[in-house]
């Protein structure tokens, strides 16, 4: 029932998450950072802890490795859906044989997307390309933005969108944005303004004054 990217920024180091669902207050459980070591989504039939697990044994652990482990400790696997990049960019995913369809994921360098009752494959697919295509010209939270934006003109959730976050953790020990719509008949576009007034104007003049480490 939600749709999401995450991704590591090679050029600030930084990690994202966005994503959006039907429901209410997605960004409650699916996003998930950890200051200098990865960015994970967990979804479906969510279950927290496999991201929360696994983030916390990245730099001892790969990806892959730590994706494995937390997995190992979910009896309820094929339920889950979750996606997870480390500080090298490598990115794992795991789709349960559980999950309602159309469900699966796509792994790139430092990127993956996942999405569980979407509409088709070509929702993941859109993501995936316009991510790369606005990485380059655009912020990196506007291009996590954009994938959002295209998946949902993909098609999206096959039951409509009811919220919407968009993480970015740089290497202070808190989120550089960390924005969440969590209700709204139009999440991603009351995103795009949120992300707009988080970027411009007087809240990013008094942002840029907290005292940093």
């Amino acid at each position: 029932m939600t749709f999401s990217i995450i991704a590591r920024d090679f050029v600030t180091g930084a990690f994202g998450v966005a994503t959006a669902t039907a429901g209410p207050m997605v960004g409650a459980l699916v996003p998930h950072t950890r200051q200098g070591f990865g960015a994970a989504a967990t979804q479906a039939m969510t279950n927290p802890y496999l991201a929360l697990d696994a983030l916390s044994v990245l730099g001892e652990m790969s990806a892959a490795e730590a994706l494995r482990m937390a997995l190992a400790q979910d009896d309820k696997a094929e339920l889950r859906q979750v996606i997870i990049v480390d500080r090298n960019g490598s990115a794992e995913g795991w789709t349960g044989g559980q999950c309602i369809g159309f469900a699966g994921h796509l792994l790139d360098k430092g990127v993956a997307v996942a999405g569980n009752m979407l509409t088709g494959a070509s929702v993941l697919a859109e993501m995936m390309a316009h991510y790369h295509r606005h990485r380059g010209t655009s912020s990196f939270a506007a291009a996590l933005l954009a994938a959002l934006q295209a998946g949902a003109a993909a098609g999206g959730d096959s039951r409509g969108l009811g919220s919407a976050a968009l993480r970015v953790h740089d290497i202070q020990a808190f989120p550089e944005l960390d924005l969440r719509i969590d209700h709204s008949d139009r999440p991603l576009e009351a995103l795009a303004d949120l992300l707009k007034r988080a970027t411009t104007g007087p809240y990013h003049d008094f942002f840029a004054a907290v005292p940093r480490r």
